[in-house]
């Protein structure tokens, strides 16, 4: 496997950084729109919670994008975690030919 260096971007700092400061909009009105509490909001935006799909798809709604880019950088942030965390229990595993 190949190991980035550079941890890649929580979704939730996407939002906390750039979009919405960039629409004016307050952790509590983003809730009040994705039809969620705020307190997920606020574990979403301060990466304590990792980005849903069902998150995914409100955001890709109430945004105009898509829930792929979403999870895609969900799934990023996810498995660098894992390759930094388990790496060498991961190169244990023999490969096999099929």
């Amino acid at each position: 496997m190949a190991t980035r260096t550079r941890k890649p971007t929580h979704p939730g700092a996407i939002l906390r950084e750039d979009i919405l400061p960039e629409l004016g909009m307050s952790q509590t009105e983003l809730a009040r729109r994705l039809g969620v509490s705020r307190l997920t909001v606020s574990d979403l935006i301060h990466e304590k919670r990792a980005l849903s799909a069902d998150m995914a798809m409100r955001l890709a709604r109430l945004l105009d994008t898509t829930p792929e880019s979403w999870l895609a950088m969900q799934q990023a942030l996810d498995l660098w975690e894992l390759e930094n965390e388990r790496g060498p229990e991961y190169q244990k595993i023999e490969h096999v030919a099929a």
